[in-house]
């Protein structure tokens, strides 16, 4: 069984499909991720415990093997042939555990992943192999999962009416898939999170687009733009300083306890961060979609940022920041959320978006300084990372469009607006317009 890798998502080559989402094709599935909570009748929920518990061993193993160099393709026969769970649940972790070290070696996202976590880790299922679903004479929907071989933790689900629904409807609807599963402990609660597709639709083409908005994405905030055949329609900066500011704390944190010689304790601060990582990020491409939907049939344009990361060099402080930084993730999350509103995801390369001038065109490093942008050749000034979004939506329309890119006589107004760590978002704060020929001292448009 033969593994196959399209921009770091993992699958098999003979097994159960698993969708891709969020990737750099013109055709993107309808995917959504539903959470729910077991209501666990079976009596034995220490079972499934226990299964996440094997399911960290599986993970450890393959993590393990992966960095002494073992052929990839061998690790799934090896691994399941020691682990004491259902050989296609072994299959969908050691799956999960070379994905994370794809990632890594293609994006490093979150650091090289470790093999020595302790703890429990999801159980990953296919449907109808390692878990299904039924509905139940008083509408419910019932489960079963093969925790073990041989083993089942029966129950039913309880959360959201609105993900209920979507479930039950893909329960009994041909136009609907359901596919692979996680079962796993979320603050001593036992959760099923069921990825579910609609296959007789498929987001529109890229070149079926009005507007196209080019998402620019940084270390402290992620600046979107919005341009149509009239023009830049609008412009949005998110910021999230707090993501930067924790990380650091983090491995600020770890550093200490690694030199202390307490590994278990690294491996727990490593959890915590990931996972408040991915809250954030979760919350601020929630914010992304949000916004684009306002726009008449957008199209969201993002840097491929793989060739970028590759040749990063800045010193080995001012490294580690940005190569750990979640780009892609960002990137993933904002992709597939968009999909699932209809919205199409397309990529530009990079280069040179953050030194181009949007007005004039003329390119130079000195033209931007930290978040103020000035052109050397016609003066223009703006808000750095509101011109990089401008030039990837321009790279956008050339790519992906059969239109042309309209006259940037004048920008809007930069609206900001930062989530807290609640997830809260402030009232934007706006600057004055940005008009070329009209920057007094003040720098009026740009903010900090």
């Amino acid at each position: 069984m033969a593994f196959h890798f399209h921009y770091g998502r993992l699958t098999f080559k003979s097994d159960a499909p698993v969708v891709l989402v969020g990737v750099m094709t013109d055709a993107q599935a309808l995917v959504k991720t539903l959470d729910f909570q077991l209501d666990i009748q079976s009596d034995n929920e220490s079972l499934l415990y226990d299964a996440t518990l094997e399911a960290r061993s599986v993970y450890n193993e393959t993590i393990h093997l992966a960095k002494e160099g073992v052929d990839w393709d061998a690790i799934p026969d090896r691994v399941a042939n020691d682990a004491n769970l259902v050989k296609n649940t072994t299959q969908r972790v050691v799956a999960k555990a070379l994905g994370a070290m794809e990632n890594y070696y293609e994006y490093d996202d979150f650091g090289l992943p470790s093999h020595t976590k302790d703890g429990v880790y999801p159980l990953r299922a296919n449907y109808e192999e390692g878990y299904t679903l039924s509905l139940t004479d008083d509408g419910n929907v019932a489960f079963r999962i093969s925790a073990k071989p041989y083993k089942h933790v029966r129950g039913v689900l309880e959360g959201d009416d609105a993900h209920l629904d979507i479930l039950k409807t893909a329960i009994e609807s041909d136009e609907w898939k359901i596919g692979t599963a996680e079962a796993l402990f979320h603050d001593d609660t036992a959760e099923l999170h069921v990825t579910v597709t609609n296959t007789e639709q498929t987001v529109r083409d890229t070149q079926d687009s009005q507007t196209v908005i080019g998402v620019d994405v940084n270390e402290d905030n992620v600046a979107l733009t919005a341009l149509s055949e009239d023009g830049v329609e609008d412009t949005l900066v998110i910021d999230f300083p707090e993501i930067k500011f924790e990380r650091h704390r983090y491995f600020t944190m770890r550093k200490r306890v690694q030199n202390a010689g307490k590994d278990s304790i690294h491996d727990t601060l490593e959890g915590r961060e990931e996972r408040f990582v991915r809250d954030r990020l979760h919350k601020v491409s929630h914010h992304i979609v949000e916004w684009c939907q306002r726009f008449e049939t957008p199209c969201i344009v993002f840097e491929d940022l793989k060739e970028m990361r590759e040749s990063i060099d800045y010193g080995t402080r001012m490294n580690r920041r940005l190569h750990h930084l979640p780009f892609r993730a960002l990137q993933y999350y904002s992709s597939y959320k968009a999909a699932f509103e209809g919205i199409p995801t397309a990529w530009i390369d990079p280069a040179y978006t953050s030194q181009q001038c949007p007005m004039c065109g003329h390119t130079e490093r000195a033209n931007r300084n930290k978040k103020r942008f000035k052109c050397r050749s016609c003066q223009h000034q703006d808000h750095a990372d509101r011109g990089a979004s401008i030039n990837i939506a321009v790279k956008g329309i050339e790519t992906h469009q059969d239109w042309n890119v309209p006259a940037l006589n004048s920008l809007p107004q930069v609206q900001k607006v930062r989530r807290q760590a609640s997830g809260a978002v402030d009232a934007p704060t706006v600057t004055s317009d940005t008009a070329r020929g009209y920057h007094p001292d003040g720098i009026r448009g740009v903010s900090d």
